[in-house]
Parts: C-alpha cells; structure tokens; sequence
C-alpha cells in the first residue's frame, strides 16, 4: 500500500483561495493562510449583507413612501392602511418610485385613497 498524497488536491484548493483574494492588499493576495482568513471573513460578509441589502432598500421605501404621505397630509400607517381597505395592491417598491419621480400621480393616490 502506498500512502496518499494530496499534492494536487491542495494546490487546487490554494489556488482558488487565492483567486478569490485578488486585489486585496498585501499578503491577503499572496500568503495562503492570511488569504483563507481574509477570503472566508468576505464571504460571511457577503452572504450577511445579501440579507441585510433587502431590510435597507425596505426601509428606505418605507421613509419615502412616509415623507410624500405626510406631505399630502397623512402617515405612513394611515396610508397604507387605507391603501389595503381600498384593495390598492401597490408594493413598497413603486409607492416609493411614484413618491419621488411622480408627486402629482402619489398626490391623486393619496386623495383617492383618503375618500375611499
């Protein structure tokens, strides 16, 4: 029996790690051991922020969608309460593009929504 060697198994793996750290600075692109650290901290970082991405651009919508309900008169609870009793089934999303590129167009919604 011959003992196992993992020669080219290792240098495949080193070899990935280590293109996955291209462009950081110093021996995070060179050294295989400070890269592994460097490369498995980024992709925690990255698979967190892919979740966190999502709650910010909510939250932004949200601020949006308050600011342009306040300023025809209503809060964003209200509105959006109203919104759902009317059977409007606008997403965050395009209440927050209608609030910033389209007042008039969020001004009749509110109106329309306010009588309903």
């Amino acid at each position: 029996m011959s003992r196992v060697k993992g020669a080219m198994r290792t240098r495949a793996r080193r070899k990935r790690v280590l293109k996955l750290a291209k462009g950081y600075f110093g021996g995070k692109s060179k050294l295989f051991r400070v890269a592994n650290q460097a490369v498995m901290k980024s992709l925690s970082y990255a698979y967190r922020d892919r979740k966190a991405r999502k709650r910010d651009f909510r939250k932004l919508w949200i601020t949006r969608i308050n600011a342009a309900a306040r300023m025809n008169g209503m809060s964003y609870s209200k509105f959006m309460n109203c919104l759902k009793k009317s059977g409007i089934n606008l997403n965050r999303k395009v209440l927050a593009d209608m609030a910033v590129n389209d007042e008039q167009g969020f001004a009749q919604l509110v109106e329309s929504v306010r009588n309903a």
